[in-house]
């Protein structure tokens, strides 16, 4: 093993709860994650919410977007959970995702996506003091420049462009990548693991870069990745991931 064990960061929807949702959090925390993820949009009225699509549907088969409504009225719905087999849960607000950290000592990988989720997401993170609790990701070049320009205080993980390690010479999609995340003044790179090779892991670290990859959900990709010791694993086996920690001495 390389190092030190990788952050344990919990994908939304992990341990077989449904997406976006407190029962998520709640999950990623008892199951040991040092890190919970989830996606974040805003309603019309400036609310930030746990939500990866705008879109959101309802049982009987109605539509909304969260962009177009005010929270109030999207909370009294009923709604399919992303990517699931048709649970049903209610809109859940950043707010509640962040008292339920803050008191279990966690961190929290906002995945912005949207733009005026950074606003919306700034003011409660610094509402309630967790400036060192929050890492902001969903960033690709544009949006973590954004970030920066308007609330530098955040930390910020660069999201890693896909089309660049699919159209370059890996190695110069390593040096952009790298050179977008130092542009942004990012602390370190997310990036999906399939794109994640040694080059990529030896010049980050020569950039002072830490690469946090996701979606790593079976053993031996688990084992892999610690082996390479990358700075963060997102799961959602979080309690299997956990199984690999070592026992404090």
């Amino acid at each position: 093993m390389a190092g030190r064990f990788p952050l344990i960061t919990a994908h939304t929807g992990c341990m077989n709860t449904p997406d976006n949702t407190l029962l998520s959090v709640e999950a990623g925390i008892r199951a040991g994650a040092d890190i919970i993820e989830d996606d974040i949009r805003v309603t019309k009225d400036g609310i930030p919410v746990l939500a990866h699509d705008d879109a959101i549907y309802t049982v009987d088969g109605g539509e909304y977007l969260i962009s177009k409504h005010h929270f109030k009225e999207l909370s009294e719905l009923e709604i399919k959970a992303h990517g699931d087999g048709g649970q049903l849960h209610g809109l859940c607000k950043l707010e509640d995702m962040l008292k339920l950290l803050q008191a279990a000592g966690k961190m929290a990988n906002l995945d912005l996506k949207s733009d005026d989720s950074i606003e919306a997401s700034a003011h409660l993170v610094n509402r309630y003091g967790m400036l060192d609790q929050v890492i902001l990701s969903g960033c690709e070049k544009e949006r973590a420049l954004l970030a920066y320009r308007t609330h530098p205080e955040l930390k910020r993980l660069l999201n890693a462009d896909a089309g660049l390690f699919l159209t370059l010479d890996y190695k110069e999609a390593v040096i952009a990548t790298c050179e977008e995340a130092m542009a942004a003044s990012c602390l370190g790179i997310n990036i999906h693991y399939r794109f994640v090779r040694s080059e990529l892991l030896e010049y980050a670290a020569s950039r002072g870069l830490p690469v946090c990859v996701w979606t790593v959900d079976d053993r031996e990709g688990m084992r892999t990745f610690i082996g390479k010791g990358v700075y963060s694993i997102t799961t959602r086996n979080v309690s299997e991931l956990a199984e690999f920690r070592p026992n404090p001495a």
